[in-house]
């Protein structure tokens, strides 16, 4: 067996065994097969798909190329993720509502690559808060205050991570089969037991249709089911960017008060919607939902149990339990919590430029995409895994789809350190509304 001999098959369109698998993935991990490639042997991936049998075999070589954290000692753990998105700082606020709910969360959040957030990157816009944490802190966390976030451990699924970066070199990202296998391996190997899965779909997501989003959300599920871990899709739109802000420091400001209680209604039902699948799956130890019941669809009609749960996540907004959580969680990591108690302590862009309207009428549509990379353009977001960002950038959105708008109106700020970005960003903003 050797790598040019599984090129060739998968050139071919034919089905790579396990042990083929299995071999690559130990290999490239190793360093025993070079770039060239393993780039390859993803661009036939990319080009000829995977059978479920393969995205399975791959997913847990991957999820077993590195340490697998166990967490039983916690009890019940329900992971989150998010297929990613623009402005989706969900994690950042549901988190501690889960956690002040009762139920452990142990979460690890990934970087920000091209115009998707990294929500490490976001809660580390809060001064001294640290993401790299050893796993025994990191369950030592957990079990002191119910919650703890850090970013991916160096042991953890370590071939997800060169093939992520490599993906990401030769423009793979958008591969059902590499984008499913890449998610599910992390999951698989961060312990937790049952998983709610945010699958976006639009110009902001990986996946630009509902049925896209739909067959990504199928394919996770069946690895989610093959591996023992109950796992539910929520297919959320993200063709418009979620929430007001996009931009580390923004976004986490917008969480902060959010789970103070100014909640933008768009963010507010994709929190409702995931912490109630979390709270629905946490309430036993056994399976709690038949097949059909684990695709959460767009004007999805709630069970009476989902809507007790959503009242227990406003509940714990309103009375203050959540926000609490939020700090003793971020104290617990050396944050500044004085910055949550006060925002306006936190760094400003150099730069804060007003974009005006050049039409009157209504927002009939936002691109999520566009705004997205206008805002890496700026300085939030890093093209290459390792550039540096800038935690103040960003865009503020005064107007989304179904505002009016008079000419001359604001239709948002841009934060920026960098005046050589702010003619081009400011056209391409009027360029990504709508207004008719």
């Amino acid at each position: 067996m050797n790598i040019k001999e599984i090129i060739n098959k998968k050139k071919n369109k034919i089905e790579l065994s396990e042990e083929e698998i299995q071999y690559f993935i130990t290999n490239y991990t190793k360093g025993n097969i070079p770039d060239y490639q393993a780039a390859a042997l993803l661009m036939a991936i990319f080009l000829n798909g995977m059978t479920q049998k393969e995205i399975a075999y791959l997913t847990i070589a991957m999820a077993n190329s590195g340490k697998k954290l166990d967490l039983s000692e916690l009890g019940n753990v329900v992971d989150k993720h998010s297929t990613g998105g623009v402005g989706d700082k969900v994690t950042l606020i549901l988190i501690p509502i889960i956690a002040s709910l009762g139920i452990p969360v142990a979460k690890m959040s990934g970087r920000g690559l091209g115009y998707t957030g990294g929500t490490a990157d976001k809660i580390e816009a809060i001064p001294g808060y640290q993401t790299m944490l050893s796993e025994e802190q990191f369950i030592q966390n957990v079990k002191k205050i119910g919650v703890s976030l850090i970013t991916q451990t160096l042991d953890l699924a370590p071939a997800d991570k060169k093939i992520y970066a490599l993906r990401d070199a030769i423009s793979c990202t958008d591969s059902i089969p590499l984008i499913a296998s890449s998610i599910m391996s992390k999951k698989i190997a961060s312990g937790a037991n049952k998983i709610v899965l945010d699958v976006t779909y639009g110009s902001g997501a990986f996946m630009k249709t509902k049925q896209e989003a739909i067959q990504l959300a199928k394919e996770m599920q069946a690895i989610g089911e093959m591996a023992g871990k109950e796992t539910v899709s929520v297919i959320t739109s993200m063709e418009q960017p979620l929430g007001y802000s996009v931009g580390n420091t923004l976004e986490v400001i917008e969480a902060i008060e959010f789970l103070q209680g100014k909640m933008q209604e768009d963010v507010k039902q994709v929190v409702l919607e995931v912490g109630a699948q979390m709270l629905k799956l946490a309430s036993q130890k056994e399976w709690v939902t038949t097949k059909e019941e684990r695709m959460i669809m767009p004007n999805h009609v709630d069970t009476v149990q989902e809507q007790e749960y959503k009242k227990q996540i406003l509940e714990n907004i309103k009375n203050g339990k959540a926000f609490a959580k939020f700090k003793e969680l971020v104290y617990n990591q050396q944050g500044d919590i004085s910055y949550l108690e006060n925002i306006n302590q936190f760094p400003k862009a150099k730069y804060i430029i007003p974009v005006y309207s050049q039409a009157t009428g209504t927002v009939h549509a936002l691109d999520a995409g566009m705004i997205g990379k206008i805002s890496c353009e700026l300085g939030a977001g890093r093209m290459n895994q390792e550039d540096s960002i800038d935690l103040t950038a960003g865009i503020i959105l005064h107007k989304k789809v179904g505002s009016q708008v008079q000419q001359g109106e604001i239709l948002a700020y841009i934060h920026t350190e960098k005046q050589n970005t702010i003619e081009k960003a400011t056209k391409d903003i009027t360029q990504a509304y709508q207004i008719y």
